[in-house]
């Protein structure tokens, strides 16, 4: 992720209210206009720093959901939201799980994860088009 404080994002931040996080800090819940005009984009974001949580390494995973109230959000958009919380050489993913493991808490929410301290596999640059 982005390098501390995200200054870029503080004037989308909450700064007040349930979801609420300190000016600069790698968390919080912000409303992010869309790029052309319109909707708004509910993002809750992490930089998966676990080291005060009590959690183990596997819980230490960057994540950023992002929600629209009528629809999913697209492409378009999701990619605007990575350009803001990642920089543009690092790669992160939007997961398909198994069915069993499927929570679906949001019906309009896509998330993107990148793990702490490892890099993606990715296919062959030729293949990804």
């Amino acid at each position: 992720m982005r390098t501390a404080p995200w200054r870029h994002l503080d004037r989308y931040r909450l700064i007040a209210g349930p979801m609420a996080s300190p000016l600069g800090a790698t968390f919080g819940a912000f409303r992010i206009p869309r790029p052309h005009g319109g909707l708004t984009l509910a993002v809750i974001a992490t930089d998966g720093d676990q080291s005060d949580t009590g959690l183990g390494p596997e819980y230490a995973w960057e994540h950023v959901s992002v929600s629209l109230p009528g629809r999913c959000p697209n492409w378009a958009e999701m990619s605007f939201i990575k350009d803001l919380f990642w920089d543009e050489h690092e790669t992160v993913m939007q997961l398909h799980v198994p069915k069993a493991d499927h929570r679906n808490l949001h019906p309009n929410c896509l998330h993107l994860w990148k793990p702490v301290g490892i890099e993606l596999p990715r296919p062959p640059t030729d293949t990804v088009a």
